[in-house]
């Protein structure tokens, strides 16, 4: 059994680990791509989308690999995993996102933290962030509970079309905008403009449960 302290510390070094490979392929993909935003949006889904299927393989079996607060809220809403942990995971995962985002400045010679100035709202957007998270939610659950291995390849490929199916781009997760709001670069979102995707994701994840408690069965704790 892993103790809630080592939980705690997988879903900090995951979430860590995920924004270096969103903000750092990002970073690269911009600089490659002379100026062509397909082909460093390209770059930066399929870094993410492998990303996500590696380190959800890595760290599931020690913390479920949430790295994502709806996916941990949504979690405890279903039983799948105890209450008492979910304020620990998202604290955890809260902090490494901002750990992350510092670890891909430094590593290509940027100030640690700046603010984003990428503008990212309006209805369309925030319609996207919904849908996007009620997806993600959906494919999480149902996946882990009919064919749990198929999950990480599952996660990312989601994911990796997430990028190119909403005008969002797919954050889909809390942690990672707050992060995002403090890189001014290509995957950046203006603090401005982080609550309004926060609040979108939240409802996804209102509306993710309820529709898996719909059309799953009864849920326990892992």
């Amino acid at each position: 059994m892993n103790t809630a302290a080592a939980r705690a510390t997988a879903e900090f070094t995951g979430t860590a680990l995920l924004l270096a490979v969103i903000v750092g392929s990002g970073i690269m993909g911009e600089r490659l791509s002379a100026g062509n935003a397909a082909v460093a949006l390209l770059a930066n889904s399929l870094a993410t989308g492998a990303g996500l299927y590696a380190l959800i393989s890595a760290f599931a079996g020690i913390s479920g690999a949430h790295f994502n607060p709806i996916v941990t809220l949504s979690g405890a809403w279903l039983r799948r995993m105890p209450g008492k942990l979910v304020l620990p995971y998202i604290a955890a995962q809260c902090l490494g996102a901002i750990a992350g985002v510092i670890a891909a400045h430094f590593m290509f010679e940027l100030p640690l933290y700046s603010a984003s100035r990428h503008a990212r709202t309006g209805v369309a957007q925030w319609f996207s962030e919904a849908a996007a998270s009620f997806g993600l939610l959906t494919v999480i659950f149902c996946c882990s509970k009919h064919k749990p291995a198929a999950v990480p390849a599952a996660v990312g490929a989601y994911i990796t079309a997430g990028y190119w199916f909403t005008s969002s781009t797919s954050f889909a997760n809390p942690a990672v905008t707050i992060a995002r709001s403090l890189t001014d670069t290509f995957t950046g979102i203006r603090p401005l403009d982080a609550p309004g995707f926060i609040i979108a994701q939240l409802a996804g994840c209102v509306l993710a449960v309820v529709f898996l408690r719909k059309i799953t069965g009864d849920y326990s704790v892992s």
